[in-house]
């Protein structure tokens, strides 16, 4: 039997580590070629080699999600490469400093809402007229828990992460009659680099975000992984303008 992906393109911003990292290897192992993009060059090239390694098929192209130019470039390169885009999986992103809302510094605000949202529109700017003229395609778009509850501390990324939702329902809604569907992922806590760095070196900290999760752990980059998987086949050929959670039931607490 052929895996979930069979014979598909797929794309992954922000593969160089954590989830991306991880559902790009997860792409493949299901049989998708993948365009592997990150702005960290060792990190993307690693990946790509990684999947190599393992028997799949993959290509790097070094993307910075917030440049127009940039993403114009990725989507022409994954269509060299594989001559079709089948799927994409919209991931880069950044946690930024916690910060009560009102020392929030403007800089920061425009950073977190450019690269967390902005970046995702820019990706699906491009994608979305490669997959109308096939007829055809899944997108993902990778938001978080933070985007259906509020966030105290991180008003920034909260509201980067609920415009992700907006963003994909609408995508969604415009396209479903091209065949293209358009869904979200919201992952709770995720064992991540990136949330290593936010939680640093402070025990009460970790200890916060652990006493929060009713499943008493972090959730693994895989597993998230596995749905992006899913949320691109055509197992869920039923599934648009979908945000699903996948937390270890941290909002359904």
């Amino acid at each position: 039997m052929g895996g979930l992906v069979e014979g598909k393109v797929a794309l992954v911003t922000g593969a160089a580590s954590g989830i991306g990292n991880a559902t790009a290897h997860a792409l493949a192992r299901e049989g998708a070629r993948v365009v592997v993009a990150d702005i960290d060059v060792t990190g993307g090239e690693k990946t790509a080699a990684a999947i190599a390694e393992s028997g799949g098929r993959a290509h790097f192209v070094r993307a910075d999600v917030t440049r127009e130019s940039e993403v114009e470039a990725l989507i022409a390169a994954a269509i060299e490469a594989f001559g079709r885009l089948d799927c994409a999986v919209n991931n880069a992103g950044i946690t930024p400093t916690p910060s009560a809302l009102h020392d929030i510094a403007l800089e920061d605000w425009i950073r977190t809402l450019t690269i967390n949202l902005t970046g995702i529109f820019l990706c699906l700017k491009y994608e979305l007229p490669v997959m109308q003229k096939q007829a055809s395609g899944a997108i993902v778009n990778m938001a978080s828990g933070a985007g259906v509850v509020a966030t105290p501390g991180l008003a920034h990324y909260c509201a980067s992460k609920h415009g992700i939702l907006g963003l994909t329902k609408t995508a969604a809604m415009e396209n479903i009659k091209a065949g293209i569907r358009v869904n979200a992922l919201c992952p709770g806590a995720v064992d991540t680099p990136m949330l290593r760095a936010s939680i640093g070196n402070d025990p009460n900290l970790e200890k916060l975000v652990l006493s929060s999760l009713p499943a008493g752990r972090l959730g693994k980059s895989e597993e998230i992984a596995e749905a992006a998987v899913w949320l691109c086949s055509d197992r869920a050929s039923f599934v648009n303008g979908e945000s699903m959670l996948v937390d270890g039931g941290s909002v359904a607490r």
